[in-house]
């Protein structure tokens, strides 16, 4: 029961994490109100780091920060880490 909200979770957040980047490029390039990285950083933190990174990589979006492009594997590890903690404490 658990694994499977979690497993609704996390395509839910990713899905949300995909959408916010895809918006803030779009903003981007019409120079219209961004989305703020911290909050780009909390929906990673969250969750939504794995496909947050794969849509910048391929939209091309904030490839130049090291934040994104360091912190967003960095965090893609330390939540593999946590699942698979998780994984056997249940």
């Amino acid at each position: 029961m658990f694994f499977t909200f979690l497993t609704y979770y996390l395509i839910a957040i990713n899905i949300f994490a995909t959408i916010i980047c895809l918006i803030d490029k779009i903003s981007a390039i019409y120079g219209k109100r961004r989305v703020s990285e911290k909050f780009l950083m909390l929906i990673s933190l969250f969750g939504g780091s794995l496909f947050m990174y794969l849509t910048m990589k391929v939209i091309r979006h904030k490839t130049l920060h090291k934040k994104f492009m360091v912190g967003l594997p960095l965090m893609i590890i330390l939540q593999i880490i946590f699942l698979l903690m998780i994984q056997k404490i249940i």
